[in-house]
């Protein structure tokens, strides 16, 4: 079924929710009801609890309303007409009332009783819903228009596809993204945890920091290898920074602002201005160019406290931050340079990409030539190099065009983490310099870039990705050694010392425990290697090794092992 006419479907299956609900409770209103990408909701004021315990019989009274046959008709009133079909209903009153005067409506009426306010288009009849696979899915909260300052209506979702096969693999795709939810796991493994004390801003347990500095000394590397310098620029910058750069007029909801003195400052939410300020430091000649200058730079951002989600959507977090300063010709390379960086960055973790270049907003600064000649040196820097991308209209930032990059994960769902953002007009705002061949002041290019995006929520992503089972490279803990009696105790106590010289990350379980619960509770917390060691491996110098990926693997020698487990980490090998 094309999108256009799943769509169709799953407003037309709103409208037959919404009816159903109106049968089965008093006094309802509702407000609207649209399709989204594996279904559809609708939003309700009505003073009864919508509960699960209510899902199965909405979902008989939709099929019953749908066995009826009943008609979708679209009928075209005034403004007028259509306040007074409405007038019981604030919601629709008001949606009506914000239309022009002289704006013909249209309405839906499903059956001889029921209409909607809607713009369509629908079904012809109910019953060609018949086939139609749906299933309530949950109810939650929903500010009317998003505002917190608005009631709060119930907000039923309803999962909706073309066939029960497709529903069933659907819902069985919800399973395994639970099983894998980074917030589970986080508390789980002890990877972190948000306090009510800070919503939205999340604290490392060690092992958690673990896998962040991990990442960073990746990034490191890599950003060294690939001619990158990095810097570091206050937290907090004065107010009248941030209106020269823009961000004031277009991004000051967002911001923390505080005043020292008679000064007022704002907690950066993004580092370029800081980076700005870097290059302006010094005079630059063209010599210098391209200029690669990183950042792991803490930012924070207001998000709506409903936003918030784990480590995806968090009020502070770190930024991988680099700004490239170029000359013209130039641009086609460093692009190249910078996917080549991402091709490289995610191979590490099994993820492939697809491209999008996002185009100039309606909320931008700069004039259109200067937008329209960026996203042309975009289009041809992915041209030259032979990469597919597709358009996404509009959705450049205010200062730039930009190429997103979206990771798919293990379970085929996709993440927009990287982006590079070509900027003619920061550059200009800030007075940037360079003195070219001729001896002439010209202004230089200059690309934003990220390649996590957001450390935190890129530690979300591959939590995920691998169910929280990390490769070795990346583990918090590499391995875990299991004895057997306390008897073998010394014996262990040197096999740990040897691999931790060898600078492996190793745990020793010595509890009083039977074994098999000692290999359970590792099997739990994704430990790749296990090492089991009872009297027979103390008396023959070796181990027995148990794999997360491969389980038992028998009795082996300990050099042999950790020249095996030292190739598997330094290459970052995915299991």
């Amino acid at each position: 079924m094309a999108e256009n006419k799943l769509n169709m479907y799953r407003h037309s299956c709103s409208h037959v929710l919404a009816k159903a609900v109106d049968k089965l409770f008093k006094d309802v209103k509702n407000t609207i009801g649209p399709a989204i990408n594996d279904g559809f909701y609708y939003d309700f004021d009505l003073k009864e609890t919508i509960t699960p315990d209510d899902f199965k019989k909405i979902e008989k009274e939709m099929k019953r309303i749908i066995s009826l046959d009943e008609k979708f008709e679209r009928k075209v009133v005034s403004k007028s007409q259509a306040l007074d079909i409405f007038k019981d209903n604030p919601y629709k009153v008001e949606l009506i009332e914000n239309l022009p005067e002289d704006e013909q409506i249209s309405i839906y009426t499903l059956g001889d009783d029921w209409c909607d306010l809607c713009r369509g288009p629908h079904v012809e009849s109910s019953k060609q819903l018949k086939n139609f696979a749906f299933k309530v899915n949950r109810v939650s909260g929903a500010y009317w228009h998003g505002d917190e300052k608005n009631k709060m209506l119930q907000r039923v979702y309803v999962f909706g596809f073309e066939s029960q096969n497709e529903l069933d693999e659907h819902i069985k795709f919800l399973e395994e993204a639970k099983k894998r939810d980074h917030r589970r796991l986080g508390k789980d493994l002890g990877l972190f945890f948000i306090s009510d004390y800070a919503q939205g801003m999340p604290f490392y347990m060690p092992k958690g920091l673990i896998v962040k500095n991990l990442l960073i000394d990746f990034w490191r590397e890599e950003h060294k290898k690939a001619g990158y310098i990095e810097i570091e620029t206050p937290i907090a910058l004065d107010k009248s920074l941030w209106e020269l750069s823009g961000h004031w007029d277009h991004y000051k909801k967002n911001m923390y602002t505080f005043a020292v003195e008679d000064t007022e400052f704002a907690i950066k939410p993004m580092n370029c201005p800081g980076g700005m300020l870097y290059y302006k430091e010094n005079l630059h000649s063209y010599k210098e160019f391209p200029l690669r200058v990183g950042e792991l730079g803490k930012v924070h951002r207001h998000e709506a406290s409903g936003t918030l989600h784990g480590l995806f959507r968090v009020r502070s977090f770190t930024q991988d931050d680099a700004h490239i300063f170029m000359l013209p010709e130039q641009i086609e390379s460093e692009v190249s340079n910078v996917l080549k960086l991402v091709d490289k960055m995610y191979s590490a973790f099994g993820l492939t990409y697809h491209l999008e270049i996002s185009t100039m907003p309606d909320d931008h600064i700069g004039d259109e030539k200067t937008w329209r000649d960026a996203e042309t040196a975009l289009k041809n820097a992915l041209n030259k190099i032979g990469k597919d991308y597709i358009i996404n209209e509009g959705d450049g930032a205010f200062y730039g065009p930009k190429i997103d990059i979206h990771i798919k994960d293990a379970i085929g769902r996709t993440w927009q983490c990287g982006t590079i953002q070509l900027d003619m007009n920061l550059p200009k705002r800030f007075g940037l310099e360079y003195t070219d061949s001729d001896g002439s002041k010209k202004e230089p290019v200059m690309i934003h870039r990220v390649i996590y995006g957001s450390i935190d929520r890129f530690i979300g992503i591959i939590t995920e990705n691998f169910a929280g089972a990390f490769p070795l490279w990346l583990a918090p803990v590499q391995v875990k050694i299991l004895n057997i009696n306390d008897a073998v105790l010394p014996y262990a106590r040197e096999v740990q010392s040897k691999l931790e010289q060898c600078g492996f990350r190793v745990e020793l379980d010595d509890r009083n425990e039977k074994v098999g619960k000692k290999i359970r509770e590792a099997q739990l917390n994704k430990i790749p290697y296990m090492l089991v060691l009872g009297e027979k491996e103390m008396q023959e110098k070796n181990i027995c090794v148990r794999s997360r990926a491969q389980g038992d693997l028998g009795s082996q020698d300990l050099d042999s092992f950790i020249l095996a487990l030292k190739e598997e980490r330094d290459s970052k090998k995915i299991m």
